[in-house]
């Protein structure tokens, strides 16, 4: 089983960065899987972020590109999303996610094991 918790979220104003981590808190490694980060605002659906391969290739979305980088420490069993010159329309719950695959995807349906999100609001 995968098991992953997301923390760093936050209220912040806009211009800032904050830096999301996802754990694997089961103690199985995440080395051979993607990794992914999704963000849900209220009323729209789920949509995809940035995608992390297991060597380290990375995929963003057009909305974060330039703004948001994905990273992976291995040796801590974490992934990471900095995110950079936050903006009002970033605030979202952010979700953490792992594939069954090992390259990087921007579709969720490549997601079996999700964590609980952490919210992040970025005030104007």
């Amino acid at each position: 089983q995968v098991q992953l918790v997301e923390s760093g979220g936050g209220v912040v104003q806009a211009g800032v960065s904050l830096r999301l981590a996802c754990a694997g808190a089961s103690g199985r490694t995440l080395k051979h899987n993607a990794m992914g980060w999704f963000r849900q605002a209220p009323g729209k659906e789920r949509e995809f972020v940035a995608a992390i391969s297991w060597d380290g290739f990375t995929l963003y979305a057009d909305s974060v590109k330039g703004r948001f980088a994905i990273s992976r420490d291995n040796a801590e069993n974490t992934v990471y999303l900095h995110m950079h010159s936050l903006i009002p329309e970033d605030t979202a719950v952010y979700y953490c996610a792992a594939s069954t695959y090992s390259n990087a995807r921007g579709d969720p349906h490549h997601y079996a094991y999700w964590g609980q999100g952490t919210q992040v609001t970025v005030s104007s």
